[in-house]
């Protein structure tokens, strides 16, 4: 027959959850300082559960301990040039997996390269314009008196040369606007073309002035 429950014996790692016990009531203010040590005594002497049951009869029931939260050091400010360097990085990987996969030069920009920006580039007299273009715009310039062949690839972008490639004859001069890159456009514009958008600019900025002075 097996004995009652109070009467199994104990060892020391029954006697240390009771120490803990007491120990806890006392930091609680529930057991003075002379009761604690007298219990602990009679603790680390006790024998069966029934002793050690004994000690802890009276305690109220022990509460569950504080939730522990951890301050998590407040986030560095970004750094604007990681951000920048960041997206270089993943634009020039883009770039160069295009260029891999259709056969573009990922770089090739001997006389202009845009990227994440615009830029213009003037032929003068020269026969051949090598731009490249990476998220932006390149606006080649070339005089009116040329006929204008262009070459290369923007990988989902523009080659927009209307004016520029609809004239000229076999007697003029050729120039050859060689683009390549992505994501962006690449912009052949005759010299005339060029300074009528710059006077419609001004003209458009000028007639809101005024009108807005009238108000």
């Amino acid at each position: 027959m097996d004995p009652p429950e109070s009467e199994i014996r104990v060892g020391d790692r029954e006697r240390r959850e009771t120490d803990d016990r007491l120990r806890l009531a006392y930091n609680d203010g529930v057991l003075t300082l002379t009761e604690y040590d007298e219990r602990d005594a009679l603790c680390w002497a006790a024998r069966t559960r029934g002793d050690l049951e004994e000690l802890v009869r009276d305690l109220p029931p022990p509460h569950p301990p504080d939730p522990v939260t951890e301050e998590l050091p407040e986030p560095e400010p970004p750094n604007p040039w990681v951000h920048r360097w960041r997206i270089a990085a993943i634009a020039g990987a883009a770039l160069l997996g295009i260029g891999l996969l259709f056969g573009v030069p990922a770089v090739g920009a001997a006389d202009g390269m845009s990227f994440f920006g615009s830029r213009a580039v003037t032929t003068l007299d020269r026969n051949a314009v090598d731009v490249g273009v990476l998220f932006g715009t390149v606006h080649v310039v070339v005089p009116d008196n040329v006929r204008v062949r262009t070459s290369g690839t923007v990988a989902f972008g523009s080659f927009t040369c209307a004016e520029a490639c609809s004239s000229g004859n076999a007697l003029q001069r050729e120039v050859v606007v060689n683009g390549n890159g992505a994501f962006g456009s690449v912009d052949i514009l005759r010299q005339s073309q060029l300074n009528r958008r710059i006077a419609d600019h001004y003209h458009h900025h000028y007639d809101n002035y005024y009108d807005d002075d009238d108000d």
